[in-house]
């Protein structure tokens, strides 16, 4: 008799017994597996979590630990009329506090040449041929730099060509060519090269390399330089200006480090007084941006605190049994970070008078968090009253607060937290031990069900022998019984 299932030959429910017997085994190890992967799972979450808001915190603290941030000078600029700005500033972080009277007269600009009239033998159409014959070259330069391009010409080009050629070149250094109709006989068409290049004695320079006399009309010189040809209609000048009524120049239109650590750029003329012949002064001011940066700290306050609510989150234990644990409940590693942060949080700065982060309105409140608070609780004045004083009495000592480079409680901070989140860090060598628990876990699963296969076969070859064994006796029973009876 062949048996195919078990049971099948004794009537007994023996492939029930030997899935019951598996799942005895079975059970207790894959529960347990289960809560290891589980709080593996929740631990690599966790540790996602915090390694995330402690480099957004880092973040902070990288923009906090630089000096440009926290000791910004904020130009501020009172013209005669809404109607005129003539010019706009910037202050270094190291500007004096200060005001400036001033008025801009001339702005800088580059020269331009025109061609001559159609009438006294310039041309009559943009289609005249600047060359009739063979090939020759234009260089255009500025004697004072060292900018220059050449154009090559053949027969027969154009006026327009000439254009196009000059706008196109790619070592063009800032000449534009252009071309007027002046929709008369007698001025016919002009080209017209401007130059970008400002300053006095920057004068665009147009050589005819190849003394062809046809090209006189379109150059300034020679090659030589010995001639005279096309003359700028318009020189190259510096921009001009007063401040305090003493005269300034610029070869461009930024005025830089005239007043020390200021510069300016001029973009129109100032207005005129009703003389007509002086000009109207606008009043730049130097003084601290006292808004930026108490943005910038209470943006330090907000983010810590965010920071703060994300450790609370992952390692709160719950009130109840219906409430899990959160995912670094009673982590040394996690305690370690907050007490380390909140030592260096309020440790003195002597290299600031401030001396610590309390002088500037910063302190905890009942819940734990940082807060600049608008209310006076322990007779020393509120937060706001603090930052204010600071901002007000020792604007740079809030940087060195920060910023100094053994003290500075930014400057620790961001060091501090840096051991825990680079990419050698704490934090990253207890994130690759949970996925290494995890790994082995796997592994784990892997055996238990290899082992089981082999328990199961060993199970089934033992049931099976009862199961024929009872087989026989039951058709050795029923034999009897049909002689029997």
């Amino acid at each position: 008799m062949s048996i195919q299932s078990l049971g099948v030959g004794s009537g007994l429910d023996l492939e029930s017994l030997v899935g019951q017997l598996l799942e005895a085994e079975r059970k207790p190890r894959t529960d347990a597996l289960d809560s290891r992967e589980e709080n593996v799972e929740a631990e690599i979450s966790g540790i996602g979590k915090l390694k995330s808001k402690l480099e957004d915190f880092q973040e902070t603290l990288d923009n906090l630990r630089s000096d440009a941030n926290l000791k910004g000078r904020e130009p501020s600029i009172n013209n005669p009329s809404e109607g005129v700005e003539p010019f706009t500033a910037d202050a270094s972080n190291s500007a004096l506090e200060g005001d400036y009277n001033i008025a801009v007269s001339q702005l800088a600009s580059g020269s331009r040449i025109e061609t001559a009239d159609a009438i006294n033998g310039g041309f009559a159409s943009s289609t005249d041929a600047v060359l009739n014959a063979g090939t020759a070259s234009l260089t255009f330069k500025i004697d004072a730099t060292s900018d220059s391009f050449t154009i090559d010409l053949n027969a027969g080009d154009s006026l327009e060509d000439l254009r196009n050629a000059i706008n196109a070149s790619d070592d063009n250094f800032g000449v534009t060519a252009s071309i007027i109709d002046t929709g008369t006989a007698d001025g016919g068409s002009k080209l017209v090269f401007t130059s970008n290049t400002t300053g006095a004695g920057n004068d665009l320079v147009i050589v005819n390399d190849n003394n062809v006399a046809e090209l006189n009309l379109v150059s300034t010189t020679d090659s030589l330089e010995a001639a005279a040809y096309l003359a700028p209609v318009n020189l190259a000048q510096n921009a001009k200006a007063t401040i305090d009524g003493i005269d300034v120049e610029s070869e461009t239109n930024k005025f830089e480090n005239v007043i020390e650590n200021v510069s300016f750029e001029v973009s129109e003329k100032s207005e005129l007084e009703s003389d007509g012949i002086t000009y109207k002064t606008s009043k730049l001011s130097i003084g601290f941006d006292k808004e930026a940066v108490e943005e910038t700290i209470r943006e330090f306050v907000t983010n810590f605190n965010a920071l703060q609510a994300e450790i609370k989150l992952l390692t709160r234990y719950g009130e109840s049994d219906l409430e899990e644990d959160g995912s670094l409940a009673g982590d040394s590693l996690v305690r370690g970070i907050q007490t380390g942060i909140n030592n260096i949080l309020f440790s003195s700065v002597d290299s600031s008078t401030l001396g610590g982060l309390f002088q500037i309105g910063i302190e905890y409140n009942d819940q734990g968090e940082l807060e600049i608070s608008s209310t006076d609780n322990i007779g020393l004045g509120s937060g706001d009253d603090r930052l204010r004083d600071a901002l007000s009495d020792n604007f740079d000592d809030i940087a060195a607060l920060f910023t100094d480079e053994s003290q500075g409680i930014a400057v620790r901070l961001y060091d501090y937290v840096e051991e825990y989140t680079s990419f050698s860090g704490l934090l990253k060598s207890r994130e690759d031990n949970a996925r290494d628990q995890r790994e082995q876990i796997l592994d784990e699963r892997l055996t238990l069900e290899l082992r089981l296969a082999t328990t199961e076969q060993i199970l089934r070859d033992r049931y099976l022998n009862l199961d024929q064994t009872v087989a026989r006796l039951n058709s050795t029973g029923a034999a009897l019984l049909a002689t029997l009876g």
